[in-house]
């Protein structure tokens, strides 16, 4: 098995005041950002300067794999979160998405957001931290039991 860390997910509620904390204050670089209008939403990647060396990344081209990040999530109708909803997931890329969310189902593991695309699913950790898991390469082609699996929980 084959696992790759991606990213951890924290929402913001000020992102220009988050992106000077981390970039200003830690030393992180933003490496990419998306603005979703139709979400109402933004999503900055931030990066260190040493993984963005280490990973070759020039600033141009497409964004290499394996180079970790901080994604900062700015909802654009929201300013706070209470009760630790800034938090939101760790990411992790993996070889077989189907194989991963059988063996944490063989393992008891709730499929909170099953794989039902063959590309993205959610679980939780014992300690509820959500965790996204991401297809290595293409999409799988969508399968049974995940393609009709309903949604359970939130992640």
């Amino acid at each position: 098995m084959s696992v790759e860390f991606l990213h951890t997910m924290i929402r913001v509620g000020d992102l220009d005041a988050a992106v000077k904390f981390f970039c200003e204050g830690l030393g992180l670089v933003e490496v990419r950002r998306n603005d979703y209008p139709q979400g109402k939403y933004t999503l900055a990647f931030l990066a260190s300067p040493d993984d963005i060396r280490r990973a070759g990344y020039d600033g141009k081209d497409r964004l290499p794999a394996g180079l970790p990040m901080v994604e900062l999530t700015y909802n654009w109708d929201e300013s706070e979160y209470g009760g630790g909803r800034n938090f939101g997931h760790l990411a992790y890329r993996v070889d077989d998405i189907y194989g991963a969310c059988e063996r944490f189902q063989k393992m008891g593991v709730t499929i909170n957001r099953p794989p039902r695309d063959g590309r993205m699913a959610f679980v939780r950790s014992p300690d509820n931290i959500s965790i996204e898991l991401l297809q290595k390469g293409e999409a799988l082609a969508p399968a049974e039991p995940w393609a009709s699996a309903p949604n359970i929980g939130s992640w």
